[in-house]
């Protein structure tokens, strides 16, 4: 199976940015990509207003994703990106949806919010209070996850324990001394924690560090992008998670009760 993690700069506006996702969808497509990865928070941003992507938020029936929709009816994709939705006055859910066929197939509203290194997502969104349910495509279990939940590894371990294959990782990843490296180390973790593969892309501009990858179940970057606006590709195999933990079995071999997170 090919899959596909596009990274762009967010801009203000947000039919621009839904050209911009129309567009990696098309690419994405044509190179007979079954997955496309997208950044997190993808209406609208700016550098100077940091609460723009709270005040753009838009319903799911909203003219961004009906952009969207409306291209993933044309195209065998499954699309993966978060938008924030409003919840109540001045506020929103950061949510994930996976699309496919031209529906939403999945939704999930982000469980830890970015409440560290002096910025708190907490005060305008609201966290979820549910683990995502597993989506599959072309026979592959995939676990949902979005940016900041990369940091809880219970969180990624508990969908691998439900039989997630691979987890896909949207998201807006700030820069910041040494966050490059937690970056790449928190990756290569996770896919070591869970023996998953993983399709991450990362949002690109001045305040994100973009660095999209797709990441095998040994923790080997397969593909990497740069900080400018890239689409990676890599192909990936079933049989290989299986191999892997056929080697290294450690959800067999766990000693420790499963954790207990919301669900």
């Amino acid at each position: 199976m090919r899959v596909a993690a596009g990274q762009f700069a967010v801009t203000p506006d947000w039919p621009t940015n839904a050209q911009t996702c129309v567009s990696l969808m098309q690419q994405a497509q044509a190179s007979q990509a079954s997955l496309l990865v997208l950044p997190e928070a993808l209406l609208a941003r700016s550098d100077n207003d940091p609460d723009m992507s709270v005040n753009s938020a838009q319903g799911l029936n909203g003219g961004f994703l009906a952009l969207l929709l409306e291209e993933s009816r044309c195209n065998t994709l499954t699309t993966v990106l978060t938008l924030h939705v409003p919840t109540s006055e001045g506020r929103a859910a950061n949510t994930l949806v996976a699309l496919r066929g031209g529906e939403i197939i999945a939704q999930y509203q982000k469980l830890h919010l970015y409440d560290a290194f002096s910025i708190q997502e907490s005060k305008r969104v609201d966290a979820g209070n549910a683990l995502p349910e597993l989506i599959e495509v072309e026979g592959m279990k995939i676990g949902l996850m979005t940016c900041y939940d990369l940091r809880f590894p219970e969180m990624a371990l508990a969908q691998a324990l439900k039989g997630a294959e691979l987890l896909v990782l949207p998201t807006a990843w700030v820069r910041g001394p040494l966050k490059e490296h937690h970056w790449a180390t928190l990756l290569a973790a996770r896919a070591l924690d869970t023996t998953c593969y993983i399709v991450a892309a990362g949002e690109c501009g001045n305040k994100n560090i973009g660095q999209s990858r797709i990441v095998d179940p040994l923790g080997v970057t397969l593909a990497g992008a740069g900080s400018m606006p890239q689409l990676i590709f890599a192909d990936i195999q079933r049989d290989v998670v299986q191999q892997v933990r056929d080697q290294l079995p450690i959800l067999k071999n766990r000693r420790f009760a499963p954790p207990q997170i919301m669900r």
